[in-house]
């Protein structure tokens, strides 16, 4: 197995749960808050998808996937948004569609996977951002991304968990 094929066997796991948790939902299921200020099921979904959205187009230079979907979504954040840095009363003030963020999901999948897929080894030693020390390389940012959306779709399904589902 390559390194490559690694990254993307984490993000198969990643879009398989995410589908998973997402079957089946209703809308206030989705946006259901075990406590008052706890990330309901939705947003962190969406929150998951775009954070692999914007992490895997900077690196790849390519254009991001949700601004074919940000109307759809009707969400009432700046396009950029990602969810980094959202208070509560953003994160609340969403209202969320399993199919359309399971469309949402599938698609940066997609993308991602066809991207990583290009990769040659020595690509994941790449610098992506000096910014840190040491500076991040592509192979870093990469597992980054799968840390970060395996993390979310557990919360996500968590609190699934809770809703007795």
């Amino acid at each position: 197995m390559t390194p490559a094929e690694v990254i993307v066997e984490g993000l198969e796991r990643v879009r398989e749960s995410g589908l998973a948790v997402l079957d089946g939902l209703t809308p206030e299921q989705l946006g259901h808050r075990p406590t008052p200020d706890a990330n309901p099921i939705g947003w962190l979904v969406w929150h998951l998808a775009r954070v692999q959205d914007d992490h895997v187009a900077d690196v790849a230079g390519a254009e991001q996937v949700y601004p074919a979907f940000a109307g759809r979504f009707a969400l009432p954040y700046d396009e950029d948004a990602i969810g980094y840095g959202q208070s509560s009363a953003e994160v609340g003030a969403g209202t969320w569609d399993a199919a359309l963020l399971a469309e949402y999901l599938v698609a940066v999948h997609e993308r991602s996977v066809a991207h990583v897929a290009t990769l040659a080894p020595a690509d994941l030693d790449r610098v992506v951002d000096d910014r840190w020390d040491p500076p991040v390389t592509l192979g870093v940012r990469l597992v980054s991304v799968v840390n970060d959306n395996t993390q979310h779709v557990g919360q996500a399904a968590y609190v699934r968990g809770m809703l007795g589902l």
